[in-house]
């Protein structure tokens, strides 16, 4: 028997009672933008096209360092996050694209899972290594670092590794390796500072060297956690300096939820465009740390200014950029494909809005250092309710105008749970 997937006839036919009223939304605010000579079909067009990837990891229930509480029809395998990463493009048409993680969801036929997510209709675009965690029956330990430990065994192990996560990536048909290290100290004088970055350097120049000609490799930063003293690419300037290092195919990628608390997100953004290196976005929210939260979910207008800055260098057409976007989130109390679908959305409905300020108003504003009028420029568009473009542009591919409401009605999860037996109903630590 075939395992369930929602129809595309389901979706159509849930799209049918809403759609008078999405037309009707979509004519009044098709006026409202005439007025300031916005084109709704350009604006669609553009919600169309933008992609966001989803994490393999990120359909199965996430946890603290207290608990876990895994919820009905948890994926067991890396097919079944691929169903669940498949449900999440077929009601949205925003997430295409596949993020793994290695060794979480090593595939033991990658030629066999790259077919299946064909099949799907999804692919993969990056492999993320691990060596924030030791496996079992590892050989070496990486308690005391990675890529930068002071014994030269567990470096060579630590780039193995990731050249092990290449070799998965090109079978799957990626084209990029995202490193983030936990490496760092939590107590004064237990690292030397400068001899830990240059041991950095040197492993991941053995990294960059296996790299593909048409790949790309994104160096990670975080303030710090699990490293609380200090961390060796704690921000992004030295993210900036280690790619400069390793060579034209290394860029820098911003997870948002790795500052520290009240950064300037966007300026950061903003000097990784000047410099070039800009190499994509783990996107998501926080409260107080890296806390993983759904993307827009708390800071909406944090996450409209930095797409504000990325929408400007697509306008003027900077060179060399060209970022990927990923969603990187832990749902501990909500059901994984609901908040992907929603967090996928928001990042849309970002894009969209920042394609709306009046980029003339406010040069204008910023050249006369007229600060209220600038101010005005971006909150007249973040303002701006923007749901009947996102949701005509699902509909017109094929989406659900209402996701979540769509997935609910479909039932996906009591009929995912007689295919996948429950697991055990508790657990400690981070999945």
């Amino acid at each position: 028997m075939a395992n369930f997937s929602i129809a595309g006839e389901f979706i159509a036919e849930q799209n049918d009672s809403l759609l008078p009223e999405l037309e009707a939304d979509h004519e009044y605010l098709a006026m409202k933008l005439s007025r300031r000579g916005v084109d709704i079909g350009r604006l669609i067009q553009r919600a169309a096209d933008f992609r966001v990837a989803v994490p393999s990891w990120g359909v199965g229930t996430g946890g603290t360092r207290f608990a876990r509480f895994p919820g009905p029809a948890e994926p067991r395998n890396i097919f079944e996050k691929v169903e669940d990463c498949a449900t999440v493009n077929d009601l949205t048409r925003l997430t295409p694209d596949i993020s793994l993680h290695i060794p979480w969801d090593r595939p033991d036929d990658a030629g066999a899972l790259k077919a299946f997510a064909a099949e799907l209709g999804v692919r993969f675009d990056a492999v993320n290594s691990n060596t924030f965690q030791d496996q079992p029956d590892q050989a070496v330990s990486y308690k005391f670092g990675s890529l930068t430990h002071t014994d030269p065994a567990v470096r060579t192990h630590a780039v193995d590794h990731n050249i092990e996560c290449i070799r998965i990536g090109q079978a799957l048909g990626a084209r990029a390796l995202s490193v983030w290290i936990a490496d760092g100290s939590n107590f004064p004088g237990q690292q030397h500072f400068r001899s830990a970055l240059s041991r950095y350097v040197e492993s991941m120049r053995q990294i960059y060297a296996a790299l593909p000609e048409d790949w790309r490799l994104y160096v990670e930063h975080k303030v710090y956690e699990p490293a609380f003293y200090s961390t060796v690419i704690f921000d992004w300037g030295t993210s900036y300096l280690c790619v400069n290092e390793l060579g034209e195919r290394a860029y820098s990628l911003v997870d948002l939820g790795h500052h520290a608390p009240g950064a300037n997100i966007e300026i950061v953004v903003a000097r990784l465009i000047q410099f070039q290196k800009l190499g994509g976005f783990h996107l998501n929210d926080s409260k107080y740390g890296d806390d993983d939260l759904d993307a827009g979910s708390l800071q909406p207008y944090q996450l409209f200014l930095v797409f504000n800055e990325l929408v400007d260098a697509e306008v003027n057409q900077v060179p060399g950029f060209d970022p990927v976007y990923m969603l990187d989130q832990s749902h501990n109390v909500t059901d994984p494909i609901e908040s992907l679908m929603v967090s996928a959305m928001e990042a849309q409905r970002a894009y969209i809005q920042a394609h709306l300020v009046d980029r003339d108003a406010l040069a204008e504003a910023q050249a006369s250092n007229d600060a209220m009028a600038a101010r005005i420029a971006l909150k007249e568009a973040f303002r701006t309710d923007v749901s009947p473009i996102l949701a005509m542009a699902r509909h017109r591919m094929g989406g659900a105008i209402d996701p979540v409401a769509v997935f609910r009605a479909s039932r996906y999860r009591s009929k995912k749970a007689l295919e996948r037996p429950e697991e055990a109903a508790g657990g400690a630590g981070i999945v």
